[in-house]
């Protein structure tokens, strides 16, 4: 499928396009920002967009105030359609922030339920109980998300909640034309909700992309099937990929390589694609993370490699720092406070890799087998339709020599030959080896 080989590009709107933080409902007109941004996603290879929340929310955009509107603080309905049309014309797909767990507490029914409280018609949208009361003091108690009182949750099963969600859904693919959707804390949401999902977005676009949000596997890989979902998230990777540079133990991201795709009975995802990823809006920027900062390149080539889809949080391809201080805000800079020219190298690499990766059949749909494995190097192969790619990384200090196979291939990186039988890795470097 198409999301299979593209590389995705995370923005979070109300950050990139540098909206105040509470929502006076005032209408602005922002999403041009991100339009003036395509050419630059072109250019380092961006197949498809994520898009954080942009309907009409209180704050941050996961506590929903509208599902069908925009929110006022990035612009329309009629400008993000047109957003969406100059995208889809630069052959970047669109997929969008699917919030349906929860909402915020001025959320139309939940507003309804505050004034008329038991002959309310939204009382049975979320789970409330009007023997006790919220930290609000409304008068009556309701579930939160993880305890979180600002974050109505929804009651899926009501018909009529689920109707509104449906109606939304459809709305966004009708008139915006989306290609698909995150959808958010999918780790809470009931199986029979995913189900529904695939086969109602099915009817409107049977290469709907759908990807959860969840924060481990255990056992989700059920849930990744032509009836559900098409990926989810890739956190055990990323804690992996970032913990072993760090701490110069490439054994732990392997283990988790071989655990989730390789051919071992046991192995939970193979032949499954996750969306993975180094960063992201919930957590610490790559750069930051990075202890060495001489292995910046080597963390996004391993991301690149490893099966699954690449996902590039907006900003980190310039080397942006940032930490979860400050509410988060620190993770979701304005696009304009960013400077393009402190990380040139890193910013060419992610252009490198994309292009390679476009052209590679066998880093999209490859299996996953160890090669060499030592704490400071490694290298492991990728295979499809009779073509391979070996990835080799070295993030110590000094210059590795390793036997892998008998034969040469072309480091796709450098546009040189290599030896195999007496491979060669320099200092915090890596190499994608076609043979």
């Amino acid at each position: 499928m198409w999301f299979d080989e593209r590389v995705f590009y995370q923005i979070y709107p109300l950050g990139f396009c540098g909206c105040e933080r509470e929502n006076d409902y005032t209408l602005h007109h922002r999403l041009d920002k991100i339009e003036e941004h395509i050419p630059h996603m072109k250019e380092i290879g961006v197949g498809a967009v994520l898009f954080n929340p942009l309907f009409e929310s209180e704050r941050h955009g996961y506590d929903t105030v509208d599902f069908f509107k925009v929110d006022s603080r990035l612009g329309t309905n009629e400008e993000f359609k047109s957003l969406v049309q100059k995208l889809h014309a630069n052959d970047i797909k669109v997929v969008l922030d699917g919030v349906f767990n929860h909402v915020g507490r001025k959320f139309f029914a939940f507003e309804d339920v505050k004034s008329n409280r038991e002959v309310s018609h939204y009382k049975d949208w979320f789970n409330v109980w009007f023997d006790g009361n919220s930290a609000y003091n409304d008068g009556f108690g309701y579930e939160g998300w993880e305890g979180h009182q600002e974050l109505v949750k929804l009651n899926l099963s009501n018909p009529d909640c689920l109707n509104h969600i449906t109606e939304a859904i459809r709305y966004y693919i009708n008139e915006f034309d989306i290609d698909g959707l995150r959808l958010d804390v999918c780790y809470l949401l009931p199986e029979w909700f995913l189900r529904y999902l695939r086969e109602e977005t099915s009817k409107l676009k049977s290469d709907f992309f759908l990807v959860g949000e969840v924060i481990h596997c255990q056992n989700f890989s059920q849930h990744i099937e032509p009836q559900k979902l098409d990926s989810i998230t890739g956190y055990e990777c990323f804690k992996g990929m970032v913990s072993s540079i760090n701490t110069n133990n490439l054994f732990e991201i392997e283990y988790s390589l071989t655990r989730l795709f390789s051919s071992v009975d046991w192995a939970l995802m193979r032949g499954k694609h996750l969306l993975n990823f180094v960063d992201n809006h919930d957590v610490i920027r790559a750069y930051t993370a990075i202890s060495d900062k001489r292995n910046i390149l080597n963390l996004y080539s391993l991301l690149y490699a490893i099966p699954g889809m690449p996902c590039i949080y907006y900003g980190s391809e310039f080397g942006v720092e940032g930490d979860k201080s400050d509410n988060d805000y620190n993770l979701r800079p304005f696009i304009d406070d960013i400077s393009k020219d402190k990380c040139p190298e890193l910013t060419k690499h992610i252009k490198k890799l994309s292009a390679i990766r476009s052209e590679s059949k066998v880093l999209s749909y490859g299996d996953y087998s160890k090669c060499v494995l030592n704490n400071k190097y490694m290298v492991f192969k990728r295979s499809f339709e009779g073509h391979s790619i070996f990835f080799a990384i070295n993030i110590g200090e000094e210059s590795v020599s390793v036997y892998v196979e008998q034969g040469e291939g072309s480091d796709l990186l450098t546009d040189s030959m290599v030896n195999l039988s007496e491979l060669t890795i320099e200092p915090f470097s890596s190499m994608i080896i076609y043979r």
